[in-house]
């Protein structure tokens, strides 16, 4: 059965998958990442990980895959297919594409960035498909964005398209490791929600989801510090949308997790924020943390453009 490679590999974990032309997830696998061990062992792990998959594709499915697709995190190469750096992985200047290519024994291989990869999958199959312009926020650690124009992810000039985590909300405020101060993920990403949610209730485990929980109990500090969070979140996104007004606005990550606790205030922070601008539909996301795996699968596809990408189902 042809079928293609799909591994996402993030800072603590990989996912991966066997994926059939219709969509089908024919085998799912998950290890961790191993960055303790150094970005060399994070390398030969992803190489090793992939052999293996190649491997039971052959076992199982009677042929070996037609092609590989990849998505790491940091800055991203996909035209050279090099990624470029990670500081949660430690690599620099990995040609991961090549190296993937050898050890898979030739076949294509895509390599793209984690956050655009998901927005990809988020895009085409999840909760954007068939909008033409779509832009996908995931608010985890950090805040990212994916750009999505009539089928594919814009990458940018210099692949940077897509930071709108730090878009300055708050000029002068909080220092951001980009070096600015004020942005938004520093007010408005599970980790700034986490931060600000433990030092008000004074208890140093409490996170953004417990957080979330004292606001649906009508906890008065919590719903400060989540009104805080809501109104830089949609600071940030009508800035976003001004520049390039999107037809969908999908909203991912742990934070989107609170469903509705954060949905309703969201979208009314927006609308009231909004003059000339035209008010995108503002969506949870669909695919929750396939969504990388599903995109590197969709990545592989189009590089052998056996089947129209856009009737890949989940």
């Amino acid at each position: 059965m042809r079928h293609v490679i799909a591994l996402d590999v993030g800072g603590t974990g990989m996912k991966a998958a066997l994926v059939g032309a219709d969509g089908a997830l024919l085998h799912q696998a998950r290890r961790p990442t191993g960055r303790e061990r150094g970005p060399d062992a994070v390398v030969a792990g992803i190489l090793g990980f992939a052999d293996e998959l190649r491997a039971h594709g052959i076992r199982r499915l009677g042929e070996p895959a037609s092609a590989a697709g990849v998505a790491v995190p940091g800055i991203v190469d996909e035209s050279e297919g090099t990624a470029v750096y990670a500081a949660n992985l430690g690599w620099r200047d990995v040609p991961l594409r090549a190296l993937l290519t050898e050890r898979l024994g030739g076949v294509p291989v895509a390599l793209g960035h984690d956050v655009r990869t998901g927005g990809l999958a988020e895009g085409r199959i999840g909760a954007g498909r068939g909008a033409d312009r779509f832009l996908f926020v995931p608010l985890g650690t950090g805040i990212a964005g994916a750009i999505g124009i009539d089928g594919r992810v814009e990458a940018g000039a210099h692949g940077f398209a897509g930071e709108i985590g730090h878009i300055v909300v708050r000029p002068g405020g909080a220092p951001c490791p980009c070096g600015q101060r004020g942005c938004l993920e520093r007010y408005a990403s599970a980790a700034a929600v986490s931060e600000a949610w433990a030092a008000a209730c004074g208890d140093a485990g409490a996170d953004a989801a417990d957080c979330a929980t004292a606001v649906e109990s009508g906890d008065t500090r919590a719903r400060q510090v989540w009104q805080e969070a809501v109104d830089a979140l949609a600071d940030g996104l009508v800035t976003a949308l001004t520049l390039l007004d999107p037809r969908t606005l999908i909203i991912g990550g742990g934070l989107a997790e609170a469903g509705e606790t954060l949905f309703t205030p969201l979208r009314e922070a927006v609308r009231r924020r909004v003059t000339f601008q035209k008010l995108p539909s503002l969506v949870p996301a669909a695919l929750g943390d396939t969504a990388g795996c599903l995109g590197a699968g969709l990545l592989a596809w189009d590089l052998i453009d056996t089947t129209d990408p856009a009737e890949v189902t989940a």
